[in-house]
């Protein structure tokens, strides 16, 4: 891009046209801006840079504050002042960084964290053995030696080896002692109530869970409920010696298959007989093993990389009303898989007409179904008088029994029985229970067919994971364990899934509610789990059949019973619980699954949810936290009284638009509405502006979307003449980054452009630099003759010379010049002379139009005797923090700033004073001990002060006087104090 000379006559400053009149100033009055949003930019791609330093921008405050001072008529021309000066670093002096808390290192956290008491990093892993010493336990086995050994050394250099030992000895030493072989017989004893329990659960679970493992109603699959019964005990197997080995926190825990899979299953079994074809069984039997074994492995991949990359805290980010929309549609499939097994049709349940008819008007169909319907809804009305949770495992212990005393008593015969539907068919008797593993033929396995089930595959794991995060706490908050690690929890179900995909069996989990029952009846113990494996693998190794003697009426009751369980808790617990777009997706998903497919219905959940979301937080979210007005927000820099009361009456023309939380697509529509409603024709008549600042220190990101809502809004200022101010963006950060990206400091084709748009690294600098530019307009507009006029010349014309420019009809122009006309219009103070002296001048600047009646120029001229004068030079501090309060000064010449300490090693400037203020009046006035703040000289300074022994002698010789002095310096604090409490409320 190129750049212009300084002399260029169009390199003007960066301002709208009708901000400086064409009478410009002589002073060089630098911008505060970092960003610069031409000149200063970087094609290549780098962050925009600060382009003026602090310095600066005091500076810019100081010479509209001589300019108050001077007595000068001369108003020179400032064209060469340009708001976008070069990088210089800055300097800590911002408002802002007093209320902002102290940010703590890592290592500060880590020391914070730290325990009173170290313990060895050895007794972490033994901790059972704490309190033993090495020594006697090595004394009392006779291995003394041992024991030298291994107390001649500290207990983190000991090798493996040397810790085996030592947990050696120690189990030698516990069983030795009396009663610790009882205890080998006593515990297991102890165990059985809770084995055979979990036993019994795990039967159950086979009977209704592994029985419909595989689509029964299709004819490839309808002998095929042994084979999903031994499946499902191998798969139990795997998983309860995996937790129980120690992969789980839970030492009890129990693993099985969950219900929830079986709908995917059947998907994955469907698909592959329409890809391989029905007349084609052992392909089809064949691919269904394989493609059930490989979702388990994948499944089980899944879990460990979540669970090795620590990132098991990831699965909480996804919306839990989609999980529940799918917990409604596994209900729905479970109610419709107890029609099809309990009813015994050939075919899937489909909605139509001919499937009705056969479902309601085949008399013997809705006999079948209807018992085992009718018993489903029995077993909730006892639950809900009694809330026992073994009234479930009673109450299918009882069934089968109720079951066959109504046969014999009826006097059927079980073989009719068994033919019309009523109990399952016999098993070969010589059908031994590894007979699953017949059905892997590698060579008949359709791989193409496998390819296709993939998506499906894809949605198992993806719903699996889900039930994890939701499990392990659970479970951890009914058994009172605090701290379960989510990711050991992932780990031990990865290895787990894998070894029973690798043992051709099918997905497990950590099921809560058996493992909650196991545990409560004393099954809370690696040894009880292991007990459970044993004996499940006992049972697996009986044979599958006992399920020819097994009523379809448990099974069909046990299926509808799981599924009204699950629809009750998707749509019934969540009624007046969740918002309603969120509940309405949990119906949408139910839906769909149920009429298009488990895959579908959680693709159209996601969508549901993604837009939902963003409708929700489009009409909640309050992405503007609050405007105000330059008149209400106000910079902490001390003017005087003069450039104040202007900038109160034009202090509308600064708009502050506090922004916050995460801007996207959904929430940007917000800022851009209320902006352009502030561009409206009729607002902008009650209240023009000239200045907007967007304070994004509250947003903590925006989307691509958003950063191009902050290109249109810049090209909408612009066309009004307005600066766009941006303050808060930190460097490097991801909203400098997204703002460049857009393109909003990219100009190059555009190189007449004005500079409309500049960037701050705090709020305050930014009102101080708008305070400046129409301080700009207020000294290019003021009389030309001497202010205030003097009393010897007879000169009282105080009419303006208005420019009677274009831009002088604009309504911002119009509230200047009345601005102005009033300022001067009420100017109530005493005239000065030409040679009146100093302090007596700066008294008279600083004082004169602070009082309600006009004040003499003697009393000034009486009041500067109690004055004098010091200097200080740049750097130099005036006082510090915690010294005595023995006077007051007024500014004549230079700056000032007032530090305050907000650690051991830092300074915040909270405060700058230019010439023509008092400082430090508070504390002299109220006789306070110490200052609590501290002040230095930002440049070679002079001041006038009145100390503490002459305000005594004033009090004595003139108390009128020094009443009268008391009234006016405590203007500076309540200005001061109204200026600070508004900027620490609008701050966060």
């Amino acid at each position: 891009m190129e750049r212009r000379p300084s002399n260029d006559p169009r390199s003007g400053p960066s301002s709208p046209r009708d901000i400086i009149s064409p009478r410009q100033l002589s002073q060089d009055l630098p911008s505060r801006s970092y960003y610069s949003s031409h000149l200063n930019f970087d094609a290549a791609g780098t962050s925009p840079q600060y382009s003026a330093s602090l310095e600066s921008i005091r500076a810019q405050s100081l010479a509209l504050g001589k300019l108050g001072l001077d007595d000068d008529e001369t108003v020179a021309d400032t064209s060469s002042c340009d708001p976008r000066q070069p990088i210089i670093k800055e300097n800590n002096s911002n408002l802002s960084m007093l209320l902002k808390q102290q940010i703590m290192t890592p290592s500060d956290l880590l020391e914070e964290r730290r325990p009173l008491l170290k313990i060895p990093s050895e007794q972490n892993h033994y901790p059972e053995y704490q309190s033993i010493p090495i020594g006697s336990i090595a004394s009392q086995n006779g291995h003394e030696e041992h024991g030298k050994r291994r107390e001649s050394g500290p207990r983190s250099q000991h090798t493996a080896w040397e810790s085996c030992l030592y947990k050696l000895d120690s189990v030698i030493d516990n069983m030795s002692k009396k009663g610790a072989w009882m205890n080998l017989i006593k515990r297991p004893i102890e165990c059985i109530p809770a084995v055979i329990l979990g036993l019994l659960l795990n039967l159950l679970d086979a009977i209704s869970y592994g029985m419909i493992t595989f689509p029964l109603n299709n004819p490839i699959f309808a002998a095929f409920g042994p084979d999903g019964i031994s499946m499902f005990f191998v798969s139990c197997i795997v998983s309860q010696l995996v937790y129980s080995c120690g992969g789980s926190a839970f030492p009890g825990g129990n693993g099985s298959m969950m219900i929830e899979v079986v709908p995917f299953l059947h998907i994955i079994a469907e698909k592959i007989v329409e890809t391989v074809g029905a007349d084609n069984n052992q392909r089809v039997i064949s691919t269904t093993v394989v493609a059930f074994a490989l979702s388990s492995i994948m499944t089980g991949l899944a879990f460990f990389l979540l669970g090795a990359l620590k990132l098991g805290s990831l699965i909480g980010f996804f919306p839990r009303h989609i999980l529940v929309g799918t917990i409604g549609g596994v209900g729905w499939f479970l109610v419709a898989t107890g029609i099809e097994v309990s009813g015994r049709l050939d075919e899937n349940l489909e909605y139509t007409i001919p499937m009705f008819k056969k479902i309601f008007f085949d008399t013997h169909v809705l006999s079948l179904w209807a018992s085992a319907l009718g018993a489903a809804l029995l077993l909730r009305a006892i639950q809900h008088r009694i809330t026992s949770p073994l009234v479930v495992p009673g109450f299918f212990i009882v069934l089968p029994i109720v079951f066959f005393l109504v046969v014999f008593l009826g006097g059927f015969d079980v073989n009719e029985v068994r033919d019309a539907g009523w109990i399952f068919p016999l098993v070969e008797s010589n059908l031994p229970f590894w007979h699953f593993y017949t059905y892997y033929d590698f060579t008949e396995v359709d791989w193409a067919a496998v390819a296709q089930t993939v998506p499906a595959m894809l949605a198992l794991t993806f719903f699996g994971v889900l039930h994890v995060p939701i499990n392990v706490p659970a479970l951890g908050v009914s058994t009172n364990r605090d701290g379960i690690d989510v990711n050991r929890e992932l780990v031990a179900h990865g290895v787990s899934n894998a070894l029973s995909g690798c043992l051709g069996t099918m997905l497990d989990y950590l099921v809560y509610t058996n493992s909650l029952l196991f545990i409560r009846t004393g099954g809370d113990s690696r040894l009880a789990g292991l007990m459970l494996a044993a004996a499940t693998t006992t049972l697996w190794m009986v044979g599958p059949w006992i399920v020819g003697y097994i009523p379809v009426m448990v099974v069909g009751s046990l299926i509808f019973h799981l599924g009204l369980d699950l629809l009750k808790e998707a749509l019934i617990d969540t009624w007046h619980a969740v918002h309603y777009l969120e509940y309405l997706t949990i119906c949408a998903i139910v839906a769909c699954m149920a009429v298009l497919g488990f895959v579908e219905g959680i693709l159209v959940g996601i969508i549901m949810a993604c837009i939902f979301f963003v409708l929700q937080n489009s009409r909640r979210t309050e992405t503007i936290r609050a405007t105000y007005t330059g008149q209400l927000m106000r910079s902490t820099v001390r003017r005087l009284y003069r450039q104040q009361k202007f900038l109160g009456e034009v202090g509308g023309q600064i708009q502050v638009v506090k922004i916050q939380g995460y801007l996207f697509f959904g929430t940007i529509n917000q800022v851009e509405s209320a902006i352009r409603g502030m561009l409206d024709e009729s607002v902008w008549k009650e209240n023009p502006i000239r200045f907007l600042v967007l304070d994004l220190q509250l947003v903590q990101g925006l989307d691509f979307s958003a950063a191009e809502a902050f290109v249109r809004i810049r090209r909408l200022l612009r066309s009004r003449q307005v600066f766009m101010i941006l303050c808060n963006v930190a460097r490097q950060s991801d909203v400098e980054k997204a703002l460049v990206k857009s393109g909003m400091w990219d100009d190059e084709n555009n190189v007449d452009s004005e500079r409309d748009l500049v960037c701050f690294e705090h709020l305050n600098e930014a009102l101080e630099w708008c305070e400046n530019i129409l301080l700009q307009s207020y000294f290019a507009k003021r009389p030309q003759h001497r202010l205030p006029v003097p009393v010897s010349t007879s000169h009282n014309d105080n009419t303006m010379q208005v420019d009677h420019s274009p831009s002088n009809a604009s309504p911002r122009h119009n509230m200047l010049k009345q601005a102005v006309q009033h300022v001067f219009k009420d100017w109530h103070g005493p005239h000065t002379h030409l040679n009146m002296s100093q302090p007596t001048l700066i008294l008279v600047q600083a004082l004169g139009e602070l009082s309600d009646e006009a004040l003499p120029v003697e009393f000034f001229h009486k009041l500067g005797t109690y004055f004098v004068k010091t200097t200080y030079a740049n750097g130099q501090a005036v006082w510090n923090e915690g010294d005595v309060c023995d006077n007051l000064m007024v500014l004549e010449q230079g700056s000032l700033r007032s530090l305050m300490r907000v650690s051991p090693h830092q300074e915040v400037t909270v405060e700058t004073i230019l010439p023509g203020t008092v400082v430090g009046e508070l504390g002299f006035i109220t006789s306070s001990q110490s200052r609590t703040r501290a002040l230095m000289a930002d440049q070679d300074s002079t001041l006038w002060t009145l100390t503490r022994e002459s305000f005594e002698t004033m009090l004595k010789d003139d108390p009128q006087m020094a009443n009268q002095l008391i009234t006016l310096t405590l203007y500076f604090s309540s200005d001061r104090l109204d200026i600070m409490t508004r900027y620490a409320f609008h701050l966060n």
